[in-house]
């Protein structure tokens, strides 16, 4: 019966193609019609790039239109600080590669469905699990068209921080808490700006800025359950702060109408204890809700994917049963490296984050290259880059 897969993110569609890729019968729900949803994700990590290389589609991957970032660098009041440069970094991949999700997600169900194996059902949302004799044997889902059941041998929770499935299963999250919430929105790009994206502090304020080639896709930051607060103080509440935080983007503030402009991320930072149920296994943001912070919650989340389908691709195509204890040992794998990053993740929350947004933050005197420092630049872009324990594709091709 192969393996079903509810969520069709990042973690969901690379386990599905590389599961098809060996053999195995695999169908992946989307609960939406497309992948056409502003704001996600689109931070593509050299550790990730060296994924899709194994996958064969490294050159169809950079023919999409992308922006590639060299370095990392936050600006204060006192000027611009460089916190790491990619250049030259160990392996084929020296940079961070912005695309927009939805063709990140396009390219791998595209390559997926080469294979005979591969279903991609939208428009389908798993409501339930199915269950026999203490186990997971599938799950419900629906459609358009009414409810529907799909039975497996592995049912793949890869369906987000909010997953129905894992709630199903009873599996709760422990929260790490984080002290922001994100609004996301655009504004015009000129040619003579900058190209790098950067992070921008000022004591009570934060902002991301990510080049999107004609606009600036833009993060700023307000404290934990403020954006009700925002909207309370009209959009001047949120176009001041910004043209306070970037004077050259003044004249382009007029550009966010009102709030229906924007989109809010209620920022989660969580994991579970335990991934998996017999005949259930949860992966990505299901397993472990990311900070924004270093952008790297696609990259956690295909590494995930990775190992999984490492550890799982052989037993799912010969069709022998799954124990739960071989389950375990992709939770066994991939812990380490979440529990590495999500604490990397809490020091800036609780050091920079927290303190900024509360207008207490004072910059820390630093050198203006701190990348000139060989054992910083080495440490941190090794840790941006690869992350922590960087997964290979081990599985052949069927």
């Amino acid at each position: 019966m192969g393996c079903v897969i509810a969520g069709g993110g990042p973690a969901g569609a690379v386990l599905a193609l590389i599961l098809a890729r060996a053999g195995v019968e695999v169908t992946l729900l989307e609960k939406h019609g497309d992948f056409l949803r502003d704001f996600r994700g689109d931070t593509i990590h050299p550790s990730t790039l060296q994924v899709l290389d194994e996958l064969g589609l490294a050159k169809d991957f950079l023919k999409l239109p992308h922006h590639k970032a060299y370095g990392l660098s936050f600006v204060t009041d006192a000027g611009e600080i460089t916190m790491a440069n990619l250049r030259g970094m160990p392996g084929k991949y020296d940079y961070i590669a912005f695309v927009p999700q939805w063709d990140f997600l396009e390219l791998i169900t595209s390559a997926a469905r080469r294979y005979p194996g591969f279903r991609l059902l939208m428009n389908a949302e798993a409501y339930d699990l199915i269950r026999e004799d203490g186990a997971v044997r599938g799950l419900r889902y629906r459609d358009p068209s009414g409810d529907h059941e799909i039975r497996a041998d592995l049912t793949v929770a890869a369906d987000g921080r909010t997953s129905t499935l894992r709630a199903r299963a009873g599996l709760v999250p422990e929260d790490l808490d984080a002290p922001m919430d994100v609004v996301w929105f655009r504004l015009p790009r000129y040619e003579t700006d900058r190209e790098d994206p950067f992070l921008r502090i000022s004591g009570g304020h934060m902002m991301v800025a990510i080049n999107r080639g004609t606009y600036w896709q833009l993060a700023y930051l307000i404290p934990k359950g403020g954006y009700d607060d925002l909207v309370r103080g009209g959009i001047d509440a949120l176009r001041g702060p910004v043209a306070e935080l970037m004077p050259w983007l003044g004249d382009r503030v007029g550009e966010i109408g009102g709030y229906d402009d924007v989109s809010v991320l209620t920022v989660a930072l969580n994991r579970l204890r335990r991934w998996h149920r017999p005949g259930l296994l949860c992966i990505g943001d299901a397993a472990h809700a990311m900070s924004p912070v270093f952008g790297v919650g696609i990259n956690l989340a295909v590494q995930d994917a990775v190992a999984a389908a490492n550890l799982l691709a052989g037993s799912l195509r010969s069709g022998a049963p799954i124990p739960e204890s071989t389950l375990h040992l992709v939770q066994r794998r991939r812990m380490f490296p979440t529990r590495f990053t999500q604490a990397a993740q809490r020091v800036v929350q609780n050091r920079v984050i927290r303190p900024a947004l509360s207008r207490s933050f004072n910059p820390p005197r630093l050198p203006r290259d701190l990348a000139r420092l060989p054992l910083v630049n080495r440490l941190a872009r090794r840790f941006i880059g690869h992350g922590v324990r960087p997964e290979h594709v081990t599985v052949d091709e069927i």
